[in-house]
């Protein structure tokens, strides 16, 4: 087989796992179900994945190279405003909630829920997934940071974006319905405005002294 032969057939593997995982759940997904959309034989699956494990690194690997090429490029080249586009980013997953009924939601997060706590390799690349989405936030930010109040913390801001978004996935797929994904999109952008709207007066508490009382 020729190099270029091997990485096509690894590349069929890897997409074939990643949208079985994505539908139905890594344990539920059996390697034969992964062979037979990849159209690839069980010897060239144990070639390039001794394990089951072996193929999930290699997906969340896919997942996080890609991260900027399938999310954030198309975003913030269709958007310009920084805020904007943490909002743009966040009505794709709206978007996604809406085409699959809410069944689906954030790839990451499903498999933080599944093996996050079992499989620690696994744990580490859904970490580095996670990471990966924050510094997207986080960058427009730091785009945005003469607008917002100084001494913001950015990366706790960035991180708390992340969590409304993974929360509010889970309760739209747990209620069916874009309620509470709406709702707590809404309260974000509530939160934003009132960012933006003190920026230029507020500034950020001092530490208090050691040894001082409140």
């Amino acid at each position: 087989m020729t190099a270029a032969a091997e990485s096509t057939t690894r590349d069929r593997l890897v997409e074939a796992a990643r949208e079985l995982f994505w539908d139905q759940g890594y344990r539920a997904t059996g390697i034969a179900q992964i062979l037979k959309k990849a159209e690839a034989r069980s010897g060239s699956l144990y070639h390039f994945f001794p394990t089951k494990e072996d193929l999930l690194l290699a997906v969340l690997e896919k997942y996080r190279v890609q991260l900027r090429p399938w999310l954030l490029d198309p975003i913030f080249q269709r958007v310009t405003d920084p805020i904007e586009r943490i909002f743009a980013l966040l009505d794709g997953y709206r978007q996604g909630l809406i085409l699959s009924d809410c069944k689906q939601g954030c790839p990451i997060g499903n498999l933080a829920l599944e093996v996050g706590s079992q499989l620690p390799a696994a744990r580490e690349g859904i970490e580095e997934n996670f990471r990966g989405w924050s510094a997207g936030v986080r960058e427009c930010l730091e785009e945005a940071s003469g607008r917002l109040p100084e001494g913001a913390d950015l990366e706790r801001i960035s991180l708390f974006v992340l969590t409304t978004m993974e929360g509010a996935v889970m309760l739209a797929r747990s209620y069916q319905s874009l309620e509470p994904y709406d709702s707590a999109v809404s309260s974000l952008r509530d939160y934003f405005e009132r960012l933006l709207e003190d920026g230029s007066t507020w500034s950020a508490p001092k530490p208090a002294q050691k040894g001082t009382r409140r």
